[in-house]
């Protein structure tokens, strides 16, 4: 095949993240020159710079990383967010400037930066804000080229719809072809010549599609570049087309025999991050259990059955937040009858009624990354109702996970098919690309959530 995602991550989106990298840096020493100008009212020396410019680099790598938890690098935020950039950035420059107050309190270098620490925000602020929304957009690199779409299933038009109206999308749509009754590929050909366009976006899955290519593939002497649909779709949204599952996409992607030495050095990195919290965590449960009997005198810790790895049920502890405990037996509308208590919503929103899930963790019932678990009888439910659900069980249940993140619409307390079926999409990509790096931006960007009270 002519195309990956790799060559397409390669080709479409890395450029660009590599370009705002090295920018962010470079604004960052300058935002530091401009700091010392303001702060002492005359150009500082090389000698005064590089002695303030050799913490502030460690500095810079710490703040990348901050950057980087805030979405800022992320291809599907360059590409379709719509969230304004100057709230994203004073709130990342605003953290990293706490950061930088606390590492200059350690008496590790013989500045005192701290009176310009204040200074630094505003200027880092409006430099880097200005590089990225002023800048950046004009430097031309890879200027929407004219595209053409192949193909007519929804997952496609999703793209083409959100490509047509993303501010900073590689390509412009041109126009869509959708397979019909005369001859796709003259339809294509002539849409090639009339709008000029530099890429095709096909949906190579569909077979009325695909066999209208291997002439077409001559016009890659042209300059004309050639991507699958669908490997897009799972890059920009973040989550698997569900419409090209089948057993043949199973074999090809959910091997576990090439995962035994990632599941192996998972485990450990479950231990080792679960035993000192799970240890550090006892110091509240005293307050929150005491709070919650205050509350309405009923149990402070409950369990709940959950499926996990390979169907297998367990018990899942959390601090009680509701009114009882039904244990995932709905009622014949599929929704709970209990309520969140008072007490209920402040853990909620702080997150300690998941305290008591660090036990899980430490004994193999969760990892830290991974599917969210779900109740028994939704399991069932969803088995009948949503093709290869079961497949979420391949690996152990997690914490958090990437349709935790990214899945805006998931049902709390209840049943509901089409919400669980788009939430799968994601949980699917999760174990097509699982790694230790995936799990390592999964909780940097959980405890983003966490800080933020995000997605609560």
């Amino acid at each position: 095949m002519l195309y990956n995602s790799i060559d397409l991550m390669a080709t479409v989106f890395r450029p660009r993240t590599l370009v705002l990298f090295v920018g962010d840096i470079l604004f960052f020493v300058a935002a530091l020159f401009v700091t010392l100008f303001l702060r002492t009212g005359e150009l500082p020396t090389e000698e005064i710079f590089m002695l303030h410019l050799r913490p502030f680099a460690i500095l810079f790598a710490v703040w990348v990383v901050v950057f980087f938890i805030a979405g800022l690098y992320e291809s599907r935020s360059i590409i379709l967010a719509r969230r304004a950039l100057s709230s994203t950035l004073l709130v990342a420059q605003t953290f990293n400037v706490v950061i930088a107050a606390v590492f200059f309190y350690l008496p590790l270098f013989a500045i005192a930066p701290k009176t310009i620490l204040f200074i630094y925000l505003f200027v880092s602020f409006l430099l880097i804000l200005f590089w990225r929304a002023v800048l950046f957009p004009r430097l031309g690199i890879q200027k929407p080229e004219p595209a053409l779409v192949v193909g007519g299933r929804a997952e496609v038009l999703e793209l083409a719809e959100a490509l047509a109206h993303a501010p900073m999308a590689p390509a412009r749509i041109a126009e869509i072809i959708k397979p019909g009754s005369s001859p796709l590929k003259a339809r294509v050909e002539e849409a090639l010549h009339k709008h000029q366009a530099r890429f095709i976006i096909a949906d190579f899955g569909d077979k009325e599609v695909s066999s209208a290519f291997p002439e077409m593939y001559n016009f890659m002497s042209r300059g004309v570049r050639f991507f699958d649909a669908l490997t897009l779709y799972e890059e920009v949204f973040g989550r698997i087309p569900l419409s090209i599952l089948n057993d043949q996409w199973f074999a090809r992607n959910m091997s576990r025999s090439a995962h035994v030495l990632y599941d192996s050095v998972k485990r450990l990195m479950d231990i080792t991050i679960a035993l000192p919290a799970a240890l550090l965590s006892l110091v509240f449960y005293p307050f929150i259990i005491l709070a919650i009997k205050l509350n309405d005198g009923g149990p402070a810790i409950i369990s709940m059955p959950r499926v996990g790895e390979g169907g297998h049920v367990f018990n899942f502890y959390k601090f009680r937040s509701m009114s009882g405990n039904d244990k995932g037996i709905y009622g014949q509308d599929g929704n709970s009858k209990l309520h969140v208590t008072r007490v209920g919503k402040f853990l909620r929103i702080s997150r300690l009624d998941e305290i008591p899930q660090l036990w899980n963790l430490l004994r193999g019932d969760l990892s830290c990354v991974g599917p969210r678990p779900e109740v028994p009888t939704l399991v069932r439910l969803y088995e009948k109702e949503i093709p290869y659900y079961g497949v979420r069980h391949l690996i152990k249940p997690g914490l958090s996970g990437w349709a935790q993140l990214y899945h805006d619409n998931h049902p709390h307390h209840g049943s509901d098919v089409g919400a669980t079926r788009e939430k799968l999409s994601y949980d699917l990509y999760y174990l097509k690309h699982r790694s230790l790096t995936l799990d390592l931006v999964i909780i940097l960007k959980t405890i983003k959530k966490l800080l933020t009270r995000s997605g609560v």
